[in-house]
């Protein structure tokens, strides 16, 4: 018989550490109190534990460990978003991008190794599929920015590498730790999940969460987002929309934020505006338009200026909050569906060795 694996203490949440902790001969409070230690003071070290039984302390020791995912590469770009590339203990590589605006620091969460979805205007999703995160992988890009911003960021978007809701059970565990009082508080409101439309999950997420939800749409029919979005061809429009209207049933103040990115000649046109309006009649909705961030290889191309403005002030006549999106980022390849992970041939050492460093590296 091999070694018992050591349990990753952040792949728990609240009931998780409480339960590890009588299990090890502590108190459920003594759970709770670890549980700050990590998240909200940002410790690894269980001897500075010191409000724990020294017992508790020892076996946590000996039968657990805080596997934090390390920033091997920082880029910052000249806006003031900052791309950080991860090494996981497997050595895989992902990406996690902090963006702030004001008072207002944002912090964009992977979910997955690359992306199965194959979306065709997504840089992140020519890579393919590698594997799911752990729950202590999704949250570890939290604990990181933490530590690096010197507080909490106030907001998380699940929008990062990969589809969140193919990765159910980590990313709930995650997002409970964000929004936990002992660890980040971060305002349920404040914390995004962004889908492609994996309805069953969707469904099942309303049972257990109630985040605030973004969908990748991109198109107002099914002919032409089966070519955009391939998971429609799965769950089409017929079966996404209604899922997203009762996901957010009951509550008069929420909506679902729509992602529609403006392709130039693809889904940009007025009869495109039309064809989307018709499509959310009824459902309490924000769309953001975002300008395609092109990437090489790329047929497509981004929608002229002039065309999005038309686009949002037809939708924002019929009554749709429309919003377009402000690029940011795109310098250092950490706009939205620029994340690739590139960095994956370079050691470690190379790695620390640019960190900090605004050019080589990641891009």
């Amino acid at each position: 018989m091999g070694e018992a694996i050591p349990t990753n203490l952040l792949d728990l949440d609240l009931p998780g550490m409480e339960s590890l902790a009588v299990e090890m001969g502590a108190k459920p409070f003594h759970g709770r109190n670890l549980l700050k230690w990590i998240h909200k003071h940002g410790v690894t070290d269980f001897e500075q534990m010191t409000d724990l039984p020294k017992g508790f302390r020892q076996r946590l020791a000996d039968e657990t460990l805080i596997d934090v995912p390390e920033i091997v590469f920082e880029q910052p770009s000249l806006d003031g978003t900052t791309k950080w590339v991860l090494e996981l203990h497997d050595g895989q590589r992902i990406e996690t991008v902090y963006i702030p605006d004001g008072d207002r620091s944002t912090i964009c969460v992977s979910s997955q190794v690359g992306c199965a979805l194959d979306c065709s205007f997504c840089s992140t999703a020519q890579q393919g599929f590698n594997r799911n995160l752990s729950a202590g992988e999704i949250i570890g890009q939290v604990w990181q920015a933490t530590r690096e911003l010197g507080k909490p960021p106030t907001n998380v978007v699940m929008m990062g590498m990969g589809e969140p809701l193919a990765n159910f059970d980590a990313v709930v565990t995650a997002m409970r730790l964000m929004t936990e009082d002992l660890a980040y508080m971060i305002s349920k409101t404040r914390v995004t999940l962004s889908t492609s439309g994996v309805v069953p999950a969707l469904r099942r997420l309303k049972e257990v969460s109630d985040v605030s939800l973004a969908v990748s749409l991109h198109a107002p029919d099914d002919a032409l987002r089966d070519q955009l979005v391939p998971i429609n061809r799965k769950y089409p429009l017929e079966e996404l929309i209604p899922a997203c209207r009762d996901y957010i049933v009951g509550d008069k103040r929420r909506k679902v934020t729509w992602e529609y990115v403006m392709l130039d000649g693809v889904n940009d046109s007025i009869s495109h505006a039309k064809a989307l309006i018709r499509l959310l009649q009824g459902v309490p909705s924000k769309v953001n338009l975002i300008p395609f961030n092109p990437f090489p290889g790329t047929d497509y191309r981004t929608s002229p200026a002039e065309r999005i403005d038309a686009f949002r002030d037809r939708l924002m006549r019929a009554g749709i909050i429309t919003i377009t999106r402000k690029t940011r980022g795109d310098d250092i390849d950490a706009a939205c569906g620029q994340l690739v992970g590139r960095v994956r041939d370079r050691s470690r050492r190379q790695l620390r060795a640019g960190r900090g460093r605004a050019t080589g590296g990641a891009s």
